[in-house]
């Protein structure tokens, strides 16, 4: 399944079938919803911060300010947003290796 949720803006820097490379900036009020991916780790480069990335099980909130980074492997469910409210991030997700998908899951 594709991501479909409202992001200001969304740069594809590279795709293969196992890996991929995308800039989000996400603007006041949104957010990347709570998700998993089967096969693929999300490694996050925070460009503008500062963000926050949620995980469940475990729990944890990982706040990164520009030049942090985090991963978070396959089938760990994680949100991201900046970390403020009002506020704005821009951040790189090198995604693989593997088939990407996005699967939702309840907030």
């Amino acid at each position: 399944m594709a991501a479909t949720y409202p992001v200001e803006k969304r740069e594809m820097v590279a795709e293969t079938p196992d890996l991929r490379m995308v800039i989000l900036t996400l603007g006041p009020g949104q957010e990347v919803p709570w998700h998993w991916h089967t096969s693929i780790t999300d490694t996050f480069f925070c460009l503008e911060g500062p963000m926050v990335i949620e995980t469940r099980a475990p729990r944890e909130r990982f706040e990164l300010m520009p030049g942090g980074t985090c991963a978070v492997p396959a089938k760990r469910a994680h949100r991201v947003s900046p970390k403020e409210a009002g506020g704005r991030c821009r951040f790189a997700i090198l995604q693989g290796v593997g088939t990407y998908d996005f699967n939702p899951v309840g907030g």
